[in-house]
């Protein structure tokens, strides 16, 4: 997500950082190449000057100057801007107590994705202990009562709907006296939406929302379509009073203009980012997190908070004990692959850690020896995969052929897994070797070393070096015994 703009900010603080000194001339041109990141990214012109102006004016100052170290100072005004447009801190719905009805209201064009955001809107809400109810009064679009049918039921929220309805306004009051009666505490409504703002959508959706009086009016965009998200918003403002923006897509963003762009034209936050197709895909809206992965600098907290919420914390203790007693098996290898994946996208996952982004030059992640390297254990027996030494040529023959690989790849992942073994003793007790042991358990293909069975940019670390449990302990947070 937002590669273009990334690499663009990459770019000028390389030149920067490198300068012992800097001038204003340095300051200007630095800015300079900033502004054509920003306007190349489609950020709203106007956004695009106060940005300018404003860095300028501060980076000119005797502070950054005569700083120790002007780079970092530069770097350290262009991310507080970069929040300041974006946010400046997360905002949370603004819901009632659980004895207390909160209806949220869905709006947004058709296409953007809206009745996929109120699902996973659900789901989160659920997670954190309310009993959302699902309502269905998007009557226009064809098979989305159907659609949000299927959503709810695979995540086991309840969907109100009603059969051959004509009036929008009717089902979405039905649908609280349900909820009402049913003791559910918050109604999510699913509206219809068109190709373009219309008339008859506007008006449909101020008698519901007149009808329903929601606590939270969240509009649904399409964080690709850039500064026509920003148009969107600001006319179904004028005439509804918006109090969020759900962005989706953000994951196919490459450039960042809706994101950069909505709270300073509209005042209205962004609450929530679709990040990918699966429900848990949803992720609050951290501006300064956001400015950092912009910037290249990652973003080690939400990855901490991935891995806590991810990894089964028994099983990782026992991997750990596993380690030192030097029992660790194929088995174990394979269920490490899956406990990465569990974290969700590589691609969004190395974008968390620091200067990974910029290590890989733009290029997308190859994730196929992962797969492969998980299809060869998969097509092991038991007593291959907990005794890898009666794996001989005729059997290693045979696992290429059941996994559709060569024997040379299956040679290649025992050989890992008999250096890692060798070593795993020694790195389950040194907290400083195990991102290195990552990296030869996982098997780097290309200069990704540090990411499982990846080729990648050439020469870049990867995860290597980096101890995400000490870096857990720096932000406030902990790994609660996931091990790299």
């Amino acid at each position: 997500m937002l590669e273009k703009i990334t690499n663009a900010f990459t770019d000028v603080f390389r030149t920067i950082s490198g300068k012992s000194s800097i001038s204003e001339k340095n300051i200007e041109d630095a800015v300079e190449q900033i502004k054509m990141a920003l306007l190349e990214a489609d950020v709203n012109l106007r956004v695009v000057r106060r940005f300018v102006n404003s860095t300028v004016e501060e980076a000119k100052g005797e502070k950054v100057l005569r700083a120790v170290d002007p780079g970092q100072q530069f770097i350290k005004i262009i991310h507080d801007k970069l929040v300041a447009m974006l946010g400046d801190e997360k905002q949370d719905l603004k819901l009632k107590g659980p004895d207390t009805q909160s209806v949220i209201l869905m709006l947004g064009l058709q296409g953007a994705g809206k009745t996929t955001a109120s699902h996973k809107l659900a789901a989160r809400l659920k997670k954190d202990g309310r009993r959302p109810l699902l309502a269905a009064c998007d009557l226009v679009r064809p098979a989305a009562v159907e659609q949000l049918c299927v959503l709810g039921q695979k995540i086991d929220v309840p969907v109100y709907k009603e059969d051959g309805a004509k009036d929008a306004v009717k089902v979405a009051q039905n649908a609280i006296d349900y909820a009402k009666k049913n003791g559910l505490d918050t109604i999510i409504l699913d509206t219809a939406g068109r190709l373009q703002i219309d008339e008859s959508m506007m008006a449909e959706l101020v008698h519901i929302k007149k009808a329903a009086d929601p606590v939270e009016t969240l509009l649904v965009a399409d964080s690709m379509t850039g500064q026509n998200a920003v148009d969107i918003a600001k006319s179904f403002d004028e005439q509804l009073g918006l109090s969020g923006v759900i962005l989706t897509k953000f994951d196919s963003d490459a450039r960042g203009g809706a994101a950069l762009s909505l709270k300073s034209i509209t005042g209205k936050p962004i609450l929530f980012i679709g990040t990918g197709e699966k429900t848990e895909d949803f992720e609050v809206f951290h501006p300064d997190r956001i400015a950092s992965r912009i910037l290249g600098m990652g973003d080690v907290v939400s990855l901490v908070e991935k891995a806590q919420e991810k990894v089964d914390l028994e099983a990782a203790a026992a991997m750990q004990k596993k380690m030192a007693r030097n029992e660790f098996t194929l088995d174990d290898m394979l269920m490490q692959f899956q406990q990465v994946k569990k974290m969700g996208n590589m691609q969004s996952l190395l974008e968390m850690i620091p200067g990974a982004a910029a290590a890989m030059q733009g290029r997308d992640l190859d994730t196929s020896g992962m797969k492969k390297q998980e299809a060869i254990i998969q097509s092991m027996t038991k007593k291959e995969r907990a005794n890898h030494l009666i794996i001989g040529p005729s059997r290693r023959k045979r696992i290429a052929k059941g996994s559709g690989t060569s024997v040379a790849e299956v040679n290649k992942l025992i050989k890992q897994f008999e250096k890692t073994r060798l070593t795993m003793k020694k790195v389950s007790r040194n907290k400083g070797l195990q991102a290195q042991l990552m990296g030869q358990m996982m098997g780097g293909a290309g200069g990704m070393s540090g990411m499982p069975g990846m080729g990648g940019a050439p020469g870049a670390g990867g995860l290597g070096g980096m101890d995400l449990n000490a870096l857990a302990k720096k932000f406030g947070g902990g790994m609660g015994g996931f091990k790299f």
